[in-house]
């Protein structure tokens, strides 16, 4: 019987298609506004799957417009009870469901402040809409798995998308708008000699820079909300600063890669673990000792990134039923958690 998760990872190619059709007047308005706008800076509102998306965000707006980026915990407002100076801000929330209590204070905050503000969500009308002037629906469609799949990467691609109209990027458009035939190819990749290899490991690290470390943050969690491992995601250069210490024979890393101007030194530092002893897979070609996850070249070097996840993905479904357990229902996890 084909689970939930797998069926959502397979809907991904649509659901982008959907989400660049049926959105695309409300993403091309609020790209004009954050130009009107010229904010100095921005921030982001989210948990979870969720906040992995906006530090993909983060990344790809200080790469393309310049401009700085940080996370705001959402108990600043709903908690503390307090409201920062954004009237030169922009202000990105990001939820699925639309209606988690700190994530909506924090974004009605945001735009009594001053801030443009704009909601990611699956799920209009919701309380996250209503707080926001700039409501975008991601069109992922049901998603009935607990572990967040297809309305991971359309928040992503929703981000992209706007900071493409905002920043006049055709060349971000057009790599957007050629993703759902690239993440059809991506569906179908298979990770199954990782999957081998992991056998029954309960530990893993999971590395990335710039964009890609959103998606090996992505991973890690993924890995414990599917198969109770603890996996933890690093900086392939914060690795070296500490964490290094923990990489003995055959301890597992997989090296999330794009085709970026960070793939060389990701590559040297997958192929120096391996040389401590690492079982260590990276998604680039090069690699020296390092061993090869298939991957999808996409044309862009963000739109690269985001297609890492999707063979990923595909991957973490099949091994959590390799080890007995039920992806679409992780014990102790519920679809929406509605943190205060």
């Amino acid at each position: 019987m084909t689970t939930h998760m797998r069926q959502e990872i397979d809907e991904i190619p649509q659901a982008v298609a959907r989400l660049l059709q049926g959105s695309a007047a409300s993403l091309k308005k609020a790209g004009h506004s954050l130009r009107e706008k010229d904010p100095a800076f921005l921030i982001t509102i989210a948990r979870g799957s969720s906040d992995h998306a906006a530090h993909f965000i983060k990344y790809a707006i200080e790469q393309q417009a310049g401009r700085a980026v940080a996370s705001i915990g959402p108990s600043l407002a709903s908690i503390y009870g307090k409201s920062l100076r954004l009237d030169r801000a922009g202000a990105i929330s990001i939820s699925q469901s639309g209606k988690s209590p700190d994530i909506v204070a924090m974004a009605q905050s945001a735009t009594a402040s001053g801030a443009l503000t704009i909601a990611l969500t699956n799920t209009l009308p919701s309380p996250l809409a209503e707080a926001s002037a700039h409501p975008i629906d991601i069109n992922a469609g049901p998603e009935l798995a607990v572990a967040a799949t297809k309305s991971f990467v359309n928040s992503i691609v929703a981000g992209l998308a706007i900071l493409a109209e905002w920043t006049a990027d055709k060349e971000l458009a057009h790599s957007i708008n050629n993703l759902p035939e690239k993440l059809t190819h991506a569906t179908k990749l298979s990770w199954q000699e990782l999957h081998d290899e992991l056998g029954e490991a309960e530990s893993l690290y999971m590395l990335g820079r710039g964009p890609a470390l959103a998606i090996a943050s992505e991973a890690a969690l993924k890995c414990k909300e599917t198969s109770e491992v603890h996996a933890e995601a690093y900086s392939s250069a914060e690795v070296l600063h500490g964490p290094v210490a923990l990489v003995g024979r055959r301890f597992p890393v997989i090296t999330f890669a794009a085709r970026d101007a960070a793939e060389k030194s990701v590559i040297e530092t997958a192929d120096g673990l391996t040389e401590k002893g690492a079982l260590a897979f990276i998604t680039a070609d090069g690699a020296k000792a390092a061993r090869r996850l298939p991957f999808v070249e996409t044309g862009h070097p963000l739109t690269d990134a985001v297609a890492l996840i999707v063979p990923f993905y595909g991957f973490a479904e099949a091994w959590s039923r390799s080890r007995g357990f039920n992806p679409d229902a992780p014990p102790a996890l519920k679809k929406v958690t509605e943190t205060r």
